[in-house]
């Protein structure tokens, strides 16, 4: 019974869908097709904001490691961006004072003794402003750490004690109230200079709010910094985090901003990671460990075999910066910038080819942000140093075809142009591509949007790639510098974004609804393949993103599984669709050798659909097979460390002659192998 009567039988009884009316002829003519569709529309993008590195990426346990904050008798680490420190951010909202990943905005560390039994010394730190110093019998402990059952947990302790003699740190870690409930290790360190002593410990339970203890005896000593992860980590990395990314298949990952990057110092991420300075999250709230920096993400890239897009800081940074970094990456040893990477422990060059010069440098609330008509100097400025280093690079430039700032920015004003506009005219010389970014859903800065009704939300992402791509075909033939090039466009930031944030800083949970969006939103790049080359999701992991995580567990989103479904089985040679399909959308497309046909339907209402593959010059051969995500109701979504609500099923092979139904909520992918003549 391997046929469609199985497909349609397995949703009737899955999801008791209503039959539909007759089927809905879906005409195929494979001389009508558009541009290939580009890989990197398969792209990812990561930014240093809320748990999308640190807590979701980087493995690191860990707090605040470096003692950014001072550690004082008032424990009282946790606070929500409403009430955080002067890293506040300006998307807070009230919901997120209940959410399980508040943010770091005070010492996460507690004293174990008497209140002035730790201070902190500024007397040749040993990184950053200040380091601590303890005193014999005393000692500072981390709550609230993810462990789970029999895992080893390695890690290791800077410390200098401050006298002549030799002192014993023990280091406890803790998952229980029991005295069973720990494990503990004592090191030994001589008086001198710092030294670095290694331990692992094994937890014998599991516990959400573990602690790790360090207490100091035989004298009183100095804690440079400390580490501890969990012993599966890959070169640092979260190995579960990891096992997700290299089943989404991104083929291109942008980093490190987003906003992050108009503040940050390249330089302050590479060298040896405890001597790397801790800062305030320029952008955003929290802590900036700057233990993932430039080789580390260079080492994420090739672990999960995705190409590199690193962008540059045209905020507070400037040309010779940008270029510098240009060369650290790219530049032979004998550089002055490629020895330094050689010195790092890197000596072939890294090649990377892609780079974005500056994000959303449109807006008023950026970092360095400026007058449309002067950044256009920057840019150029920028691009050419980058150029100089290297002129293989392809360099995205920072555009918005919507964007006119009115209050700020009376030139653009006057003149009635948005800002892709401006930056067409004054930069395209200095630019490969350039970028738009969009969100949809029920975005922070509009808290009066009300979620709209289903059929409204899952068009919104496809009708804003839309609005985009229009926006640039009206423009760019207008303008006579172009001389009728076209500048493809990089959707280098796309997605829903919610107000409910679970997962930390901009955390919020995609359920059925939005993945159903965001296949939508991939049929609609399809259709505009021959102007948008690049599109990278944002954010990946927890922050906005395709993928969720606690501390010990991670999952797929319903948006994360749409964009592993169509990565690995959607065609390449998109196809023209003729005919009214109502709510419902659908893409066709060829597979690049033109043996395969694959079509993929998105049903977004409540009954079941069939729709008939009609040939124009094609005949379709038998072993089709298909795949479905579908759920009960739109709000169904996943939780990590739970059983999937939502998953792709693989619905085996199906007869692509007869007629193919599609059940209510559902996304179908179908490849079906081509009669060859």
């Amino acid at each position: 019974m391997k046929t469609v009567r199985l497909l349609s039988c397995f949703f009737a009884c899955t999801l008791g869908s209503l039959a539909s009316a007759a089927p809905v002829d879906v005409t195929i003519d494979p001389s009508k097709r558009g541009e290939a569709i580009h890989p990197f529309i398969y792209g990812q993008f990561i930014e240093h904001l809320g748990r999308c590195i640190y807590g979701g990426i980087w493995a690191e346990m860990l707090e605040d490691r470096k003692f950014y904050y001072p550690i004082t008798p008032n424990y009282a680490p946790y606070r929500t961006p409403a009430n955080a420190d002067a890293g506040d951010s300006p998307f807070a909202t009230e919901g997120m004072k209940e959410m399980q990943f508040p943010v770091i905005a005070a010492s996460p560390w507690e004293i174990l003794g008497d209140a002035d039994a730790v201070t902190m010394t500024t007397d040749k730190p040993f990184v950053g402003e200040h380091t601590p110093l303890v005193r014999d019998g005393a000692g500072i402990r981390q709550n609230d750490l993810g462990v789970v059952q029999n895992m080893d947990y390695p890690g290791y302790v800077w410390a200098r004690p401050t006298g002549k003699q030799a002192v014993t740190i023990e280091v406890t870690l803790v998952w229980g109230d029991g005295p069973q409930d720990r494990a503990s290790t004592r090191l030994r360190f001589r008086s001198g200079d710092y030294s670095k002593q290694s331990f692992k410990l094994r937890s014998g339970g599991r516990s959400d709010h573990a602690r790790l203890e360090l207490r100091v005896n035989g004298g009183d000593a100095l804690i440079g910094t400390l580490s501890l992860m969990p012993g599966d980590n890959v070169r640092g990395m979260r190995r579960d985090t990891l096992a997700l990314l290299k089943e989404l298949g991104g083929t291109v990952y942008r980093w490190p901003g987003g906003n992050f990057v108009s503040g940050y110092n390249w330089r302050d991420g590479v060298g040896d990671r405890d001597r790397r300075p801790p800062r305030g999250n320029p952008a955003w709230t929290g802590v900036e460990h700057n233990d993932f920096g430039t080789d580390e993400f260079i080492d994420f890239c090739r672990e999960i075999s995705t190409e590199p897009m690193i962008t540059v800081n045209t905020g507070f940074g400037d040309d010779s910066s940008a270029a510098q970094w240009v060369e650290y990456v790219n530049g032979r040893a004998d550089t002055y910038g490629g020895g330094w990477r050689a010195k790092n422990g890197h000596k072939a060059p890294y090649d990377v080819k892609y780079w974005c010069v500056g994000n959303e440098m449109w807006g008023p609330f950026q970092l360095g942000w400026m007058q449309l008509h002067h950044y256009v100097l920057k840019h150029n400025r920028v691009a050419k140093a980058m150029h100089e280093v290297d002129p293989s690079l392809v360099l995205v430039g920072v555009g918005d075809i919507e964007q006119i700032n009115r209050q700020h920015d009376p030139v653009q004003v006057q003149r009635g142009i948005t800002w892709s506009h401006g930056m067409l005219e004054g930069s395209a010389d200095y630019m490969d591509m350039l970028s738009e970014h969009f969100y949809a859903g029920r975005v922070p800065w509009m808290p009066d949007l009300k979620r709209p009704d289903l059929l409204t939300h899952v068009k919104l992402v496809k009708d804003a790639i839309k609005k985009k791509t229009d926006g640039h075909r009206a423009l760019q033939p207008t303008l006579e510098n172009l001389n009728g090039r076209v500048v493809p466009i990089a959707m280098d930031e796309w997605n829903y974004w919610h107000r409910d944030y679970v997962y930390g800083e901009l955390g919020c949970v995609y359920d059925w609804s939005d993945g159903l969006g965001i296949a939508m939103g991939l049929h609609e790049f399809y259709r505009q393949s021959d102007i948008v080359k690049v599109a990278t999701y944002a954010q990946t992991v927890n922050v906005i993103g395709a993928i969720k995580t606690t501390k010990t567990a991670a999952e797929f989103e319903t948006t994360g599984l749409v964009l592993k479904l169509y990565r690995h089985h959607f065609g390449e040679l998109p196809l023209e669709l003729e005919g009214d399909f109502g709510p419902v959308d659908i893409s066709a497309a060829l597979s690049k050798d033109e043996r395969t046909l694959t079509v993929s339907v998105v049903n977004p209402t409540n009954e079941t659909k069939e729709y008939r593959i009609v040939g124009s010059g094609i005949r379709l051969a038998s072993g089709a097979k298909a795949w479905a995500i579908s759920a009960e109701d739109e709000f169904v979504h996943n939780t990590p460390g739970e059983p999937r609500k939502v998953d792709i099923r693989s619905l085996g092979d199906v007869d692509a002659t007869q007629p193919l139904s599609v059940p209510a909520l559902t996304v179908a992918l179908f490849e079906i192998p081509l009669a060859q003549r």
